[in-house]
């Protein structure tokens, strides 16, 4: 059994109108229940009555659970926040499309009145990590939910890279870069890719490359416990750059190397009673519109 909630962070852009307006809506169901409501301290907000300010580092250290609010980038960043935690984070859609973020602001209090009373239904999503070997021998590491995303930087010219899982040559690429996301990403970057959508309850990887110069370079699957390996080739110039959920890990040249795998951590997120992926899918892809049946 979950410990009780004492203490509850609240993660977003808290400035911005509308983001604030839900914030305000959190801490109204959170103090219903007596709970204590933080927030980053470098972050710019209203007033925000019954808060206290910590620094960011801090939050996961004093708090049993996150409330996320804003859009899947916001969630994301809150995600590594609790890389390897065991608490849960509830994601409020302010954003756009919003796969990860299924609260409406209109069910703002009746979901977390479930969240307190352990009513969210919960689910493990894995992480990745990334780990970016340069030529001259230094390294650099990073974590991520969605993907990991190696893009040409020089436009006009193509990047050449080759790839590898567990040690196995697959295919030597050209174009403007690779997308490697779990199946919780399935639904970003590697699907305007042509990727796959993925059930987030199986176990694999999204390789989708972008905009390959060859046809036949299609998207693949492979085990989620798959160790990828992507080299620069030599024979190109272009310069790539690696991102980890959007976050910058660094610059990749020929001779470079990237290692994607996963990282053994994993980050629980909670969605509201009745939590239906297919139903999820079928409100942001718009599937289903003008059919006469009746959803059962």
């Amino acid at each position: 059994m979950s410990p009780p909630i004492k203490a509850c962070a609240l993660v977003g852009h808290l400035a911005d109108p509308p983001i604030a307006e839900a914030a305000q809506a959190v801490l109204a169901a959170l103090a219903r229940h007596g709970i204590e409501v933080l927030y980053a301290s470098d972050e710019p907000v209203p007033a925000l009555p019954r808060a206290r300010a910590v620094a960011r580092a801090e939050l996961p250290q004093q708090v049993q659970c996150l409330v996320s609010i804003g859009g899947d980038g916001t969630l994301l960043q809150a995600a590594r926040l609790l890389a390897g935690r065991d608490i849960p984070l509830l994601g409020i859609n302010r954003g756009r499309l919003g796969f990860l973020t299924d609260v409406l602001p209109a069910d703002i209090g009746a979901s977390i009145d479930a969240l307190v009373e352990g009513r969210c239904a919960s689910e493990q999503r894995p992480l990745l990590q990334a780990r970016l070997h340069w030529a001259d021998g230094a390294s650099a590491k990073l974590l991520a939910l969605n993907d990991v995303v190696l893009l040409r930087r020089e436009s006009g010219r193509m990047f050449d890279y080759q790839t590898s899982v567990d040690d196995r040559y697959l295919n030597i690429h050209r174009g403007d870069g690779l997308v490697i996301a779990t199946a919780t990403g399935s639904t970003a970057y590697a699907l305007s890719c042509g990727g796959p959508i993925v059930d987030p309850r199986l176990n694999v990887l999204v390789m989708a490359p972008i905009c390959p110069h060859t046809l036949s370079d299609r998207p693949i699957l492979v085990p989620g416990d798959a160790r990828i390996e992507v080299r620069s080739m030599e024979r190109g110039a272009a310069l790539a750059e690696v991102t980890c959920d959007g976050v910058r890990l660094g610059d990749m040249q020929p001779g470079d190397r990237l290692e994607v795998a996963t990282s053994g951590a994993s980050v629980t997120l909670l969605h509201p009673p009745g939590y239906d992926y297919f139903r999820l899918l079928r409100s942001k892809l718009h599937w289903g519109r003008g059919e006469d049946r009746q959803e059962r």
